[in-house]
C-alpha cells in the first residue's frame, strides 16, 4: 500500500487542515472556474487528508471526490463538510490502485497537495499512472511536493535516494518518509502529460534563516 501508516497517528493526534493553498485555488480558478455548470465538473483529490481542499472544491460548486489511506481523516473530513452541508464522495483507500475505485477517465482533474511526496520514487510512479488513467481526455493533473533543499532535506534516514524517514527538524518531522524532489524528476515524473508548468513556491521561516520549498506542477492528459 502507498500510504505511509504514520499518517493515521498525525490525523489522530493533531487538528490542522482547515483551508486549501492558494497555489490550488489559482489552479482551480484559472481553469474551471469559468464552467456554466460546475456540477458537470469532477475533481478527484489524492491524498485528501482532513478536508481542507474537499471543503474548497465542494464549496465551489464541483462535483468532488477525495480518497486518503487514513479512516481518521476521512471521517474528519466528512464532519467537516457536514456542519456546511456540502456533498463530497470520499473513500478510504490506497491511491496507487485507483483503477480498483474509479472507472477510467472519470475526472475532469486529479489534484495532489503533499501527497506524492510522501511516498517512495516507485510509488509515485504508480499513482500518477493510476491518476493518468483516471482523468478523461484533455483532464488536467495539479501537483504541489517538496523540493530538494527545503527545510529537513537530509536530516533524517535516508529510505532510498532524496526519501528520508524520522527527519529531525522542520515541517516534516513526526510525518513518515518523505521525499525531496530535484527538477529533474519532476520533469521526469510528468513526462507523460502535455503543457507541462513547473513552477517553485517559496516560503522562509526563522527570520529567512529556512525555507520551505515546494514544486509546483500542472498539466493535462493528451
Amino acid at each position: 500500500m502507498s500510504w505511509d501508516p504514520a499518517w493515521e497517528d498525525v490525523f489522530s493526534t493533531r487538528d490542522w487542515g482547515r483551508y486549501p493553498p492558494e497555489e490550488l485555488i489559482r489552479f482551480v480558478a484559472r481553469h474551471f472556474f469559468k464552467a456554466t455548470d460546475r456540477t458537470r465538473i469532477k475533481i478527484l483529490e489524492i491524498g485528501c487528508g482532513a478536508g481542507a481542499n474537499i471543503w474548497f472544491l465542494a464549496r465551489e460548486g464541483f462535483q468532488t471526490f477525495g480518497i486518503d489511506g487514513s479512516p481518521t481523516a476521512v471521517a474528519k473530513a466528512n464532519k467537516y463538510l457536514k456542519g456546511e452541508n456540502l456533498p463530497a464522495r470520499l473513500l478510504v483507500g490506497d491511491a496507487a490502485r485507483l483503477g480498483a475505485l474509479y472507472l477510467p477517465g472519470s475526472f475532469d482533474a486529479v489534484v495532489d497537495v503533499c501527497c506524492l511526496q510522501h511516498n517512495r520514487a516507485e510509488e509515485v510512479r504508480a499513482i500518477l499512472n493510476q491518476a493518468r488513467i483516471a482523468l478523461k481526455p484533455g483532464g488536467r493533473m495539479f501537483s504541489m511536493m517538496c523540493a530538494a533543499g527545503t527545510w529537513g532535506d537530509g536530516l533524517g534516514r535516508a529510505a532510498e535516494p532524496g526519501s528520508y524517514v524520522d527527519v529531525s527538524e522542520g515541517p516534516y518531522t513526526g510525518k513518515g518518509l518523505v521525499h525531496f524532489f530535484t527538477l529533474e524528476e519532476v520533469e521526469n515524473l510528468f513526462s507523460g502529460f502535455v503543457g507541462v508548468q513547473i513552477e517553485c513556491s517559496v516560503r522562509s521561516l526563522d527570520g529567512r534563516r529556512r525555507e520551505i520549498r515546494h514544486w509546483v506542477v500542472e498539466g493535462a492528459l493528451p
